[in-house]
């Protein structure tokens, strides 16, 4: 289906032609039009297949169609999202989708001074792009009102739930007239997005694309056994072997991250750092060197894991498997994007089988091992078995000990009866 096809405002349609879009994905063929008609919408779709224009293009036509002076701190449309990172990714593709319309989209996050945010809600606001957080701090100082949001967007509902963000995101939404729109979107569905649905949607509308907690079918998925202590070696062999142009790394703790960071600059890879120590200027430079190809690594912890949109991005490493079998869902979610060809790597230690069985069990199907000459490991159950077999003949030995014990009792009990006899 084409976006022709939906009698959007020529404003609209000019901006959707200049990103160069012609057919819908799934999600945007389901969601748009429910969404245009007013429907509450509890979405499901995997990352990277076009759910920003599916809930925002239906939101900005509903604005045209009733035009509103925009008005200080007063904004139509709020869209809450988890991260710092994802803010700004979304403030920047909705300005592409409204760029030949007069909607002023402002994003509100954390980590930058409050000032220049507040300057810009004062000077007049149609679209609210916010971490909840800073959101909350803007209300408190009174440089924002939501008694007349019209849309409300909940973006990665899962991943706001995951960092409990929803005690949140309820205070927000009570300030939010009933009458609004509310569309839900998550990349994975559990019962506890169910129940949220429930307590803030309006006789919602339930869509899925694809099954549940889904991989793109363009990913390739492989695992590299490896023991922990291999695992830098391993990444800098794999570089060189497959000379790979750029890779996103995951790690698990920033530690991991600083450590892998200072192995590649020993042997002159060029790589940046995104965690959640680096300052939010820092972490915007190492994304846009990274975007422009200035560097090969980028090495980021769970922070990096959603709303980065690398185009072409062909590469992502677990150097660490997520703790949430559902985080593989959304850092591999990085690559494989818009019907493009991608690789998810994951290195995996002995220690982190069970961990992979989850992420076999989420995504339905079994991953390929690549056993790399020279980085062998004992499997999980061999090494239960040696141990267990180390185990028996120490309870053989106790065994042989009570029996001694016992035999030494009965002796001292026979010649203590002998003695007595004799006495007598």
């Amino acid at each position: 289906m084409n976006f022709s096809s939906l009698d959007l405002a020529p404003e609209i349609q000019q901006a959707i032609d200049a990103c160069g879009y012609k057919q819908m994905t799934p999600i945007q063929e389901k969601a748009i039009i429910p969404a245009r008609r007013g429907k509450d919408l509890l979405a499901n779709a995997q990352t990277g297949t076009g759910k920003t224009a599916a809930f925002s293009l239906p939101i900005i036509q509903r604005m045209y169609d009733k035009p509103k002076q925009a008005r200080p701190g007063t904004p139509r449309t709020l869209i809450l999202t988890p991260t710092r990172e994802l803010a700004e990714q979304l403030t920047e593709t909705i300005r592409r989708y409204a760029q030949f319309l007069p909607f002023t989209i402002t994003a509100l996050y954390g980590g930058v001074k409050m000032t220049g945010q507040q300057s810009k809600l004062k000077t007049g606001v149609d679209i609210v792009v916010a971490t909840p957080g800073r959101l909350l701090e803007h209300l408190e100082q009174c440089n924002i009102n939501l008694a007349e949001v019209e849309f409300v967007v909940l973006d990665e509902a899962d991943r706001m739930l995951d960092m409990g963000f929803i005690t949140d995101v309820h205070e927000l939404l009570q300030k939010t007239p009933d009458s609004r729109q509310t569309l839900l979107f998550s990349a994975t569905i559990s019962p506890l997005v169910n129940n949220l649905a429930r307590t803030l949607l309006n006789n919602h509308e339930v869509i899925r694309v694809a099954k549940q907690n889904a991989t793109a079918d363009t990913v390739e998925h492989v695992v590299y056994p490896v023991e922990e202590r291999r695992k830098i070696e391993l990444f800098l062999d794999l570089i060189e072997e497959h000379s790979w142009f750029q890779v996103l790394v995951f790690t698990s703790t920033k530690a991991q991250a600083d450590e892998l960071m200072r192995n590649l600059k020993m042997v002159r890879i060029s790589a940046a750092l995104c965690h959640g120590d680096k300052t939010q200027g820092s972490r915007r430079r190492a994304l846009a060197d990274f975007k422009a190809g200035d560097i090969q690594v980028l090495v980021a912890t769970e922070v990096a894991a959603r709303g980065l949109d690398i185009q072409g991005l062909e590469h992502v490493v677990n150097f660490n498997l997520p703790y949430l079998a559902e985080d593989y869902v959304h850092r591999i979610g990085r690559t494989g994007r818009a019907g493009a060809k991608g690789q998810a790597i994951s290195f995996v230690s002995r220690e982190e089988e069970r961990s992979l069985d989850n992420i076999e069990r989420l995504i339905g199907s079994t991953i390929s091992r690549i056993y790399m000459p020279g980085y062998e490991v004992g499997s999980r159950a061999k090494l239960q078995n040696n141990l267990a077999q180390k185990a028996r003949p120490a309870r053989t030995n106790k065994a042989s000990q009570t029996k001694i014990i016992r035999n030494k009792k009965e002796t001292v009990r026979t010649k203590g009866k002998t003695a007595n006899k004799k006495k007598r």
